[in-house]
């Protein structure tokens, strides 16, 4: 027989090493295997529960700021809740990020404004995605938007009655959702609902301070519309002639809400903390009427502002505009 270069025979004597070779190799494929099969299963598991950071909790998301904080006071912390757009943001110029369309492909709910405001839902959502969204405003009286709109006005938070159907709206989608919690989900919307009676009364107390012949607003946007028609209060104008604040206002649009200002004796233009008063302040400047810079109307206010809650930012954008008034 021939032997190789390191004296093994090629024999049957020679082929033990190599079998044994073999044996360990498919050993070890078949460990790996193993581990790849593991690893397989642990993700497929993070995707249907706690894995993806919500802690085994319904997972939930809301299209903006009011609607994030309104679902917060039904649901407190037995859902994990994602709001695309935050505090200080506009809904008008938001474009949604792949984190976005991520998280609300896995959602449980997707509570929507459905008025124009979240349009952007019906581009990016899936098939199955679209049949979990919940429109919140169902149900609300709809107003029109002003002179240069037809189309209906979708800032329906600005008046604590709407807030008390979308809250019953939330409690109900939950409720389906999460069977388990639905007692509490409907309990704590009727604490809210009481909540927002309460502040309904103190707003209202407030614009009762400002003297009738002075209730007149000027607006950066018609975003007031459904605050003016509960509190009877006179919508003069916009800087920005529509509901959203991407327009822009020709030169004839100003010259003409100055001289209505002017007309009208307007106390005060209020702008909003979301959009830039550099108009605002210009048309201040030639009539000598004040600004105030930092109304809350597409979003709330960020955590510590006092106006991080509907609640909140309705009683501080009250509490502005009867000091700007009165």
């Amino acid at each position: 027989m021939r032997t190789g270069a390191h004296g093994y025979r090629a024999g049957a004597v020679g082929l033990a090493p190599l079998l044994r070779l073999s044996i360990i190799w498919n050993v070890i494929r078949g460990i790996n295997w193993i581990l790849v099969g593991l690893a397989v299963a642990a993700l497929t598991a993070g995707c249907g529960g706690g894995g993806d950071g919500s802690g085994g909790k319904p997972r939930v998301v809301a299209t903006t700021s009011p609607i994030g904080a309104l679902v917060r006071e039904v649901a407190g912390d037995r859902v994990a809740l994602t709001v695309l757009i935050g505090p200080g943001v506009s809904a008008h110029d938001f474009e949604p990020s792949p984190k976005n369309v991520r998280s609300l492909d896995g959602a449980a709910v997707v509570f929507a404004n459905g008025i124009g405001l979240d349009a952007f839902l019906d581009k990016v959502l899936s098939g199955a995605a679209k049949s979990r969204v919940v429109t919140v405003t169902e149900g609300v009286k709809l107003l029109k938007g002003g002179e240069k709109s037809g189309d209906d006005d979708p800032h329906v938070w600005h008046d604590t009655e709407n807030d008390k159907i979308i809250v019953a709206n939330i409690a109900k989608a939950l409720s389906a959702a999460d069977a388990a919690n639905a007692a509490v989900y409907q309990q704590n919307a009727a604490a809210y609902q009481a909540k927002l009676d309460e502040t309904d009364r103190q707003v209202r107390a407030l614009i009762d301070t400002i003297p009738a012949a002075n209730r007149k607003m000027v607006t950066n946007h018609d975003a007031f519309g459904y605050f003016m028609a509960r509190y009877r209060l006179e919508f003069v104008g916009a800087i920005i002639p529509g509901l959203s604040s991407d327009a822009q206002p020709s030169a004839a649009d100003i010259a003409k809400l100055e001289d209505t200002i002017r007309r009208a004796g307007v106390k005060a233009i209020f702008a909003e903390d979301e959009v830039d008063p550099k108009v605002a302040r210009e048309i201040s400047k030639d009539t000598g009427v004040k600004v105030v810079a930092d109304l809350y109307a597409d979003s709330l206010g960020k955590p510590g502002s006092g106006a991080e809650t509907v609640h909140g930012m309705l009683l501080s954008n009250a509490k502005k505009i009867a000091d700007a008034l009165k």
